[in-house]
């Protein structure tokens, strides 16, 4: 039996915990109406019926191979997932609930998968679908998974309930850094703790399955989602890209994040996840749980943040660093400016600062973790300067600067004319990357490159990118910075947008700044 001190102790963390969790909302997935989000490769088996998803198996129409119905609008991390079931038919029956899959071309799941059957053999065991390691806990056993792969396996106290056939039927999913717990009708069924390195999964896609084999239907309603804050060991990073821009091979948002992220999860401890849904994204949870968010699109009237303004400052209010790159920097002066200059240190002024295509031979600034292991390099690209910062830069450090020389001050690239006073800057040295730390404990970033697509494939903006996304968010840059595998020509090009004429792009050249014989 608890004394008081020991009662005090555990009612005070139940208080913290379920105080952290009731800061994040939940969210309906599914409107009951419609599969707007949702998302299958052959749509025929899937409908909606009596307010339900349901996925109907007929002697008519057979289910020979697993369908799944795919989540559109976002990828799962930590979270709780509660929803209902209900699943009749053939005795051997059988569906699940995938959570941080990954989705292969032809549309299978692969990854973590929370069992449902009529027969009562996988009601609320944990599978691991299409991956070789197949179940990881059964029914009322508890698993823990070692780096290596070995498992060490014990019994649940309570017995998971027996299956419904045609009832309604509650199913919760929790999953949080290593540990994933599943309940049937509030009961806990099975969990399991996965480190196999390799095989471990913290973010992936949500999907409902119908499984191939005899007639049976299968339908789930009340889909809720609830994301949990990141263990102290994770941090988040959201990486968001703006609508299609420019000529192809300029603002290549989306295939530039989209390098930049399969980089950035194989950085330890950091879990990123990408949106590209023209500018702001569509699922309803995005920033719940994130530490940080980089926004790589067009400004001004086309900028993410645009009727969001109120909403990001409250995620800075709670500490979460944000960061803007290339035209993601131009911004209206006055109450738009006002806040870049709060969250990022700095804002690009129309009339005020300058857009140049020039080569900027970059200097870095080695006293800042940001800096680590990054080459200064000559790099070609559309480099903004002369930027609006807080007064006297108060709280702004420089990471990249560079001196544009007096050809590249005399003339703006749009609007097409020349500033008096950038020309009278004449062998001044101007900040192309800085970085701040705010009051409110979080992070703050600005970087004017990123115009040419081809410029992600140089190892010294790849590197100083990726090692400011992980500073933002208050993750450990190592020494030699974050070392990432090089971008090779054929992924230059994909994730492209689509434009009115394609271009392939070529990997940039060594040495821009060197003149040709």
């Amino acid at each position: 039996m608890l004394n008081k001190l020991q009662a005090f102790t555990v009612l005070s963390l139940l208080i913290l915990v379920s105080g952290a969790h009731a800061d994040t909302p939940t969210h309906s997935l599914f409107d009951g109406k419609t599969l707007k989000g949702w998302k299958a490769p052959n749509m025929s088996f899937w409908s909606v019926e009596d307010g339900a998803i349901t996925a109907r198996s007929t002697p008519e129409k057979p289910c020979k191979k697993n369908q799944f119905l795919v989540w559109q609008l976002g990828e799962l991390d930590n979270f709780q997932l509660d929803l209902e079931f209900k699943i009749q038919g053939h005795p051997s029956a059988n569906s699940g609930i995938q959570i941080r899959s990954q989705i292969k071309p032809d549309g299978h799941a692969v990854g973590y998968q929370a069992d449902i059957d009529l027969a009562g053999n996988y009601l609320g065991a944990l599978y691991d679908e299409h991956t070789g390691r197949r179940m990881l806990a059964a029914r009322n056993q508890s698993t823990v998974i070692s780096r290596d792969g070995n498992r060490t396996k014990k019994a649940l106290a309570q017995k998971a309930p027996a299956p419904k056939n045609g009832e309604w039927t509650s199913y919760q999913i929790t999953a949080v850094g290593h540990k994933i717990t599943l309940k049937v009708d509030g009961i806990i069924t099975s969990e399991v703790t996965d480190y196999e390195i390799g095989h471990r999964d913290l973010q992936g896609k949500l999907a409902l399955q119908l499984h191939s084999g005899p007639p049976c239907q299968v339908q789930f309603r009340n889909i809720k989602l609830k994301r949990l804050p990141m263990t102290k060991d994770y941090k988040k990073i959201v990486l968001v890209a703006g609508a299609p821009s420019h000529a192809s091979g300029e603002h290549e948002f989306n295939a530039g994040i989209k390098i930049l992220q399969k980089r950035l999860v194989k950085v330890p401890g950091i879990v990123a996840q990408s949106y590209h849904q023209n500018g702001w994204p569509k699922d309803p949870s995005a920033f719940d749980n994130t530490n940080g968010i980089v926004f790589y699109a067009d400004g001004q009237g086309r900028h993410p943040v645009m009727r969001h303004f109120e909403e990001v400052d409250k995620l800075t209010s709670k500490g979460v660093g944000i960061m803007c790159m290339h035209y993601a920097v131009h911004v209206a002066p006055g109450k738009e400016g006002t806040y870049f200059q709060k969250w990022i240190g700095g804002f690009y002024e129309t009339d005020w600062s300058s857009n140049p295509h020039w080569n900027a031979a970059l200097k870095v600034n080695e006293k800042h973790a940001i800096a680590r292991g990054v080459e200064p390099k000559t790099i070609h690209d559309e480099w903004y300067f002369c930027m609006r910062f807080r007064p006297e830069m108060k709280g702004v450090t420089t990471i990249l600067e560079a001196k544009p020389n007096e050809k590249t001050r005399s003339i703006n690239n749009w609007p097409r004319k020349s500033y008096p006073h950038i020309i009278a800057m004449k062998g001044r040295s101007e900040t192309l990357m800085w970085a701040v730390e705010r009051k409110d404990g979080g992070r703050g970033i600005g970087f004017t490159g990123g115009h040419w697509h081809r410029n992600w494939a140089d190892e010294t903006q790849r590197k100083v990118i990726l090692n400011g996304m992980v500073w933002l968010v208050g993750g450990k840059v190592p020494e030699k910075g974050i070392v990432s595998e090089p971008v090779t020509e054929k992924e230059l090009n994909e994730n492209l947008d689509k434009k009115r004429k394609m271009k392939h792009i070529k990997l940039p050249e060594k040495n821009p700044g060197k003149k040709k014989k």
